[in-house]
């Protein structure tokens, strides 16, 4: 998208969503990928081996809110990446529909390691692939260097720089589906 020519003053996602011309600032650091499925999920079907096993797998899909593409799934393999089209029955737009539908057994999910890891612990879910299992860079936000900033992202700004390196929140992720 191009945020200038959309009126926006600045934007999040990953770095090369950024054009040239913009300047970026870190908003959090890479993000370990997670392949995960319930037990229940793996009693039916023989986990995967290998990123290729994926293709006789019910996948969990992800849709991209601004094009509506189903994304593929990226991962890295001696040294060399890979991005893979996967089919199955359950469509989601949220990572957390996605861990939601593998916890219930409908199919195999491709998430964040800190999304999943509540669920890993608890048994919930089971991790597969994981030497496999690419470490994406992170996000970024990104805005013009070209025009002056306006000082409300001025502030946002200084903010994040502020405050990156500290220590997140205790409890920001939690596992919402366990009962207390």
């Amino acid at each position: 998208m191009d945020i200038v020519a959309s009126s926006f003053d600045a934007g999040i996602g990953p770095k090369d969503w950024a054009a040239a011309d913009m300047i970026a600032v870190r908003v959090m650091g890479p993000m370990k990928v997670a392949v995960v499925g319930a037990p229940s999920y793996f009693e039916r079907r023989r986990p995967p081996r290998t990123f290729d096993d994926l293709a006789s797998h019910s996948c969990v899909q992800y849709r991209f809110a601004p094009n509506g593409a189903v994304l593929p799934w990226p991962f890295e393999r001696n040294g060399r990446a890979k991005r893979i089209s996967l089919t199955g029955a359950v469509t989601v737009n949220d990572p957390y529909l996605a861990i939601r539908a593998a916890v219930d057994g409908l199919g195999i999910a491709y998430t964040f390691e800190a999304l999943a890891e509540p669920f890993l612990r608890t048994g919930q879910l089971v991790r597969v692939l994981e030497r496999s299992s690419p470490c994406l860079e992170g996000l970024f936000l990104y805005y013009p260097g070209h025009r002056q900033v306006p000082a409300t992202l001025r502030a946002l700004i200084d903010m994040i720089r502020t405050t990156r390196g500290s220590t997140p929140a205790k409890g920001l992720v939690e596992n919402p589906f366990t009962a207390d």
